[in-house]
């Protein structure tokens, strides 16, 4: 499995955290974001993980900004791209199990890091339920 993760200067220490329990579960790691704490804009280091997912080049995609907002809004332009906003466990398995979800938003500034590696652990073993659901996903990409 490939995952591409992105990180604003908000996220940088959760984006390292999350990268060390990736790679002890022998996932394979794109990582565009930064490394510093100085101020960056969050864009630079979405868009790329965002491509990979639409083209295919990653499985999945985990992004982190000090709200999650901006980060899922730019993730979200991109048309095979189905990024959830998530603040609970629980907000993470309903985006996979209902939406299948591909990338991941984390709002570094209102979740520990305790939970944020809880919820990529989560969005990594959670599948998509299909049946029902599958028609509503199909209906989101704008054509």
């Amino acid at each position: 499995m490939k995952i591409s993760i992105g990180n604003d200067h908000a996220g940088t220490e959760y984006k390292l955290a999350i990268i060390g329990l990736l790679k002890s579960m022998q996932i394979e790691v794109k990582n565009y974001g930064t490394d510093s704490n100085d101020s960056v804009d969050y864009p630079d280091f979405v868009h790329p993980v965002a491509k990979d997912v639409d083209t295919g080049a990653a499985h999945f995609g985990i992004i982190i900004c000090g709200s999650g907002n901006g980060a899922s809004m730019t993730a979200n332009k991109h048309q095979k791209v189905r990024c959830a906003l998530c603040w609970s466990k629980e907000i993470v398995e309903l985006a996979r199990l209902h939406n299948d979800a591909n990338i991941l938003s984390l709002p570094a500034r209102y979740i520990s890091l305790p939970q944020a590696l809880e919820m990529v652990k989560t969005f990594l073993e959670t599948e998509f339920e299909g049946g029902r659901h599958e028609r509503r996903v199909e209906k989101i990409a704008c054509q």
